[in-house]
């Protein structure tokens, strides 16, 4: 039977004289892992403080068991000299309680007590809790170096990081994590992922990342209305239920038609450009999920696309026999070297590695930030590169308002000053009526992210350069970047730790580490089984000393994740080839491609048409239906030519 660790009955909670919950009824049972979603707002952060006891109901009861053990990450972990290792343990009150009373009973010469002390701090497992702290901050990233290390030493995020191993360290038996994965790098996302899959409490978490939750989660608590609806599985079924309810209301249908057709477009064109048949087929089945979940973000107050590049040529970027690094006090340090690398209009890359292997300098090298220490970095005379990484978030004017950013740094497009066209641009990045006027410098993190990547769409790059765009961005913000990106006609390269983002954008990965540039030839389960086998994933070492939970750790396909794959291989991205085919079974791939370009063109005609009947003076679509019309002229052009060709090989070969 259920047994309840969280209940609340009939619960009211106001915030600024404002009802955010109102008479909320929900209860969370022990070794449940529930996901608390629900837009910026709306209560999730109060509803984890009125838990903790930190915010009072206004309303009703919050029922705990006496004695529970609760353990959450502090926002803010103060400076302090407190070594490193140290502040972890103090994670576990218990150990610390009960190695307070053996020092006791040490200055006493207790015998007894120390007898009955020693047995206690076995029970709890606490000969071993100094390795468990050891490999919990070795799975966050942290070095045996940093262990001494002062608190006060490490940057912010580093001591978020540093709350989040406190937080594991407790053997808490309800864990409350609020975005835990922000401040972490891909192979620390992946350590907490396998960490969690082994936890034995009660977890409830806000977070961004829909992949790790898919992997964790088994229960979803949807706030909306000022209400708490409860569904079972993990966030792609929920959101699969989700769509389902909001297509019933027949006023959203329309946009939910031209959201499944435009991912089947990309479906289409990934097809092609996918060289290998694996990593297609991981695509593909990832994008049929997402076909099914894109209707229940209809509602999402972010669409935005990017406006075709004014020219893209070939390729946009090389580098040679490249080096990149920084300059130290004495003398100049390489991070990565030896790259060979070219950048096409149509490439989407992402580079995975390490933590500190060098993918930001690699990144920055590429945008021309940095000057190569060694090789040659050759760009195109018309070479427009649109680049994100987290300080260009800092370099926002404070004092302006966005409207003043989109005219004076949005590029040409905006700089007449036309107010209408920037406020629907910025409308479309949730800068609606008055929020387009309000000084940036009162904007949360994800406000400027949003506001830094409404600039970069705004400019009209043919290559994007993105390091960690997701940062600080809800999951609303992050499927529209996501679906902008699916239909961008530029080249791409992105840093991500959403692995999400990766599926949805990316064909190609590339590796990063060992000092190295190098093509990963396998697809990301393959990259957590190398992170493995290099040793990046402790797990035995680090999780507490229970069975598995089971049932978790998979997707929502009901796919394992990427045990007992082989490795991975990899090799450097201009040593890539593809297979030989021969010329009749190249052409029948080209005629199927171009027949499905085809039926995805006339799909979006249809809904054009039915749009434009109901506004036949909107310019836009207008203009849309003319490209439109334009590019169904070419491809059946393309189709008869390739037709024609497949015709002449059938008779070389006597079909």
């Amino acid at each position: 039977m259920a047994e309840p660790i969280v209940e609340l009955k009939n619960v009211n909670i106001y915030q600024s004289g404002t009802l955010i919950l109102g008479n909320v009824n929900i209860i969370v049972n022990k070794a449940e892992f529930v996901y608390l979603v629900g837009k910026t707002g709306t209560g999730k952060s109060s509803l984890f403080a009125a838990i903790l006891g930190e915010l009072a109901a206004d309303r009703g009861d919050i029922d705990l068991p006496a004695a529970l053990n609760m353990a959450h990450v502090e926002q803010e972990i103060a400076a302090s000299d407190r070594p490193a290792i140290e502040f972890v343990l103090d994670g576990d009150t218990e150990l610390r309680r009960v190695q307070a009373a053996i020092e006791d009973a040490e200055r006493r010469d207790a015998a007894m007590a120390l007898a009955d002390l020693y047995s206690s701090l076995e029970a709890i497992d606490g000969y071993r809790a100094r390795a468990r702290a050891a490999a919990i901050m070795h799975g966050l990233g942290f070095k045996a170096a940093d262990h001494e290390r002062p608190v006060a030493e490490f940057s912010g995020g580093w001591r978020v990081r540093l709350g989040v191993a406190r937080a594991l360290c407790s053997r808490a038996d309800l864990l409350l994590l609020d975005e835990p994965t922000n401040h972490l790098d891909l192979d620390a996302i992946v350590w907490l992922e396998e960490w969690l899959t082994a936890y034995p409490g009660t977890l409830l978490m806000i977070s961004h990342d829909r992949e790790f939750l898919d992997s964790i989660i088994d229960r979803v608590l949807h706030i909306e209305n000022r209400t708490i609806r409860a569904y079972a599985g993990n966030y792609s079924q929920f959101e699969q239920k989700r769509s389902e309810e909001l297509a019933l209301l027949s006023a959203l249908h329309a946009r939910q038609v031209k959201r499944i057709a435009e991912i089947t477009a990309f479906v289409n064109r990934f097809r092609a450009s996918a060289t290998k048949s694996r990593q297609a087929q991981s695509r593909l089945k990832m994008l049929q999920r997402m076909e099914r979940i894109v209707p229940a973000h209809v509602d999402s107050p972010f669409e935005f696309e990017f406006a075709r590049p004014l020219k893209t040529p070939r390729p946009l970027l090389s580098v040679e026999d490249g080096a990149c690094g920084y300059a130290a006090v004495r003398e100049t340090v390489q991070i990565v070297g030896g790259i060979n690398a070219s950048i096409g209009p149509l490439d989407r890359i992402a580079l995975l590695g390490p933590n500190g292997a060098g993918k930001s300098t690699l990144t920055k090298l590429l945008a021309g930030e940095i000057a190569p220490l060694a090789g040659k970095r050759t760009a195109a005379p018309d070479l427009a590169i649109g680049y994100f990484a987290q300080h260009q978030l800092e370099q926002l004017k404070p004092d302006c308002d966005a409207f003043w950013h989109l005219r004076n740094l949005g590029g040409p497009d905006y700089a007449a000053g036309d107010e209408q066209k920037i406020r629907d641009h910025l409308g479309s990045f949730g800068f609606q009526g008055d929020r387009a006027f309000e000084p940036v410098g009162r904007f949360s993190g994800g406000e400027k992210a949003r506001l830094t990547l409404a600039l970069l769409v705004a400019r009209r790059p043919n290559l994007l350069l993105l390091d960690e765009p997701t940062n600080h961005l809800d999951i609303e913000m992050r499927q529209a970047l996501s679906v902008a990106l699916q239909s961008f006609e530029g080249g791409l390269v992105v840093v991500s730790h959403d692995r999400h983002l990766i599926k949805s954008v990316a064909d190609t990965l590339w590796l990063v580490a060992d000092g190295k540039l190098q093509e990963f030839a396998g697809d990301l389960d393959d990259y957590q089984q190398w992170l493995r086998s290099r040793g990046k994933t402790p797990q035995s070492a680090a999780a507490p000393r229970m069975p598995a939970r089971t049932g978790a750790g998979k997707n929502a396909s009901g796919n394992a994740g990427a045990g007992g794959k082989k490795t991975a291989a990899v090799r450097a991205p201009v040593e890539k080839k593809a297979p030989r085919r021969d010329p009749l079974t190249r052409l029948r791939q080209q005629l199927e491609l171009v027949e499905a370009r085809i039926a995805a063109l006339a799909a979006e005609r249809s809904l054009l048409e039915a749009e434009l009947a109901a506004d036949p003076l909107e310019s836009r679509l207008a203009s849309r239906r003319a490209n439109l019309q334009r590019d169904a002229a070419y491809l059946e052009t393309q189709w008869m030519e390739i037709g024609t060709a497949i015709e002449a090989e059938e008779a070389k070969a006597g079909i």
